[in-house]
C-alpha cells in the first residue's frame, strides 16, 4: 500500500509517501513541503497548493491519501488556513477517484510513537527510525505528512479490508481466501500504478 500523507498549511503545506503494509517494514517514496509566500492573498496560495499537491500525485502515484483532521484552535486565522489547506488535498484526491482518510493528531501521535500527547521532536524521531532514515526529515511539517501516511498504512489497511469485506456481502459476491478473486474479477485490478519504480526521494 502506497499511502500519500498530506499535513496541510498555507505557508508550508507538508507532504510524505510511504509504503508498506501492517507488520512489514516500511519504505520511504518521497517527502517535502509546498510553500506559499505569507503575503499572497488567499486565492493565489491555495492555486499553488493545489498545482503543488497534484504534482506529487502524478510523480507518487498513491493508492490512499491521508490529511490530518483539523480541530479548533485559538488561533481562528491559523485554523482556517490550515482547513482551506486540508480541503484542497481533499479535493484533488477525490477528483482522482483515490480514498481519502482524515486522522486526528492524538491518532497519529499515538499510532506513531505509543503516546497520544507526544511532541513534534518525538514523532520526527520514530518516523526516522521506522523509514531508517538518517536524519530527521526537516521541516517538522515533511515529518509530520510521514507520521500521517504511516499511520493510515498501519491502521487504514485494516480499515479498508473490512470495508472491502462489507460492500462485497453487500452485493452478494464471494472472495476466494488468499486469491482476491470474485465473481466480478480479481479484486484491485487495472490500479494505476502498477509497474511504478520504488524508493524515489524527492
Amino acid at each position: 500500500m502506497r499511502v500519500l500523507g498530506v499535513d496541510p498549511g498555507l505557508t508550508r503545506c507538508g507532504l510524505g509517501a510511504v509504503e508498506g503494509r501492517p507488520g512489514a517494514p516500511l519504505s520511504l517514496v518521497a517527502v517535502g513541503v509546498v510553500r506559499t509566500p505569507p503575503d499572497d492573498d488567499i486565492g493565489p496560495r491555495l492555486v499553488a497548493i493545489e498545482a503543488g499537491i497534484e504534482r506529487w500525485l502524478d510523480e507518487v502515484r498513491p493508492d490512499a491519501v491521508a490529511v490530518e483532521r483539523v480541530f479548533a484552535q485559538h488561533n481562528v486565522r491559523t485554523v482556517m488556513g490550515t482547513a482551506q489547506a486540508a480541503a484542497v488535498a481533499i479535493v484533488c484526491a477525490a477528483r482522482r477517484g483515490l480514498p481519502v482518510a482524515l486522522h486526528t493528531p492524538s491518532e497519529v501521535k499515538a499510532a506513531i510513537t505509543g503516546n497520544g500527547n507526544a511532541d513534534k521532536k518525538q514523532v520526527g524521531a520514530m518516523v526516522t527510525r521506522l523509514l531508517r532514515l538518517d536524519a530527521m526529515p526537516r521541516p517538522a511539517d515533511a515529518a509530520d505528512a510521514l507520521a500521517l501516511a504511516i499511520c493510515h498504512v498501519w491502521r487504514g489497511g485494516v480499515q479498508n479490508r473490512l470495508t472491502e469485506a462489507l460492500a462485497q456481502a453487500r452485493s452478494g459476491r464471494t472472495v476466494q481466501p488468499g486469491t482476491g478473486q470474485s465473481g466480478a474479477g480479481q479484486l484491485g485490478a487495472g490500479r494505476p500504478g502498477a509497474g511504478r519504480s520504488r524508493g524515489a526521494q524527492r
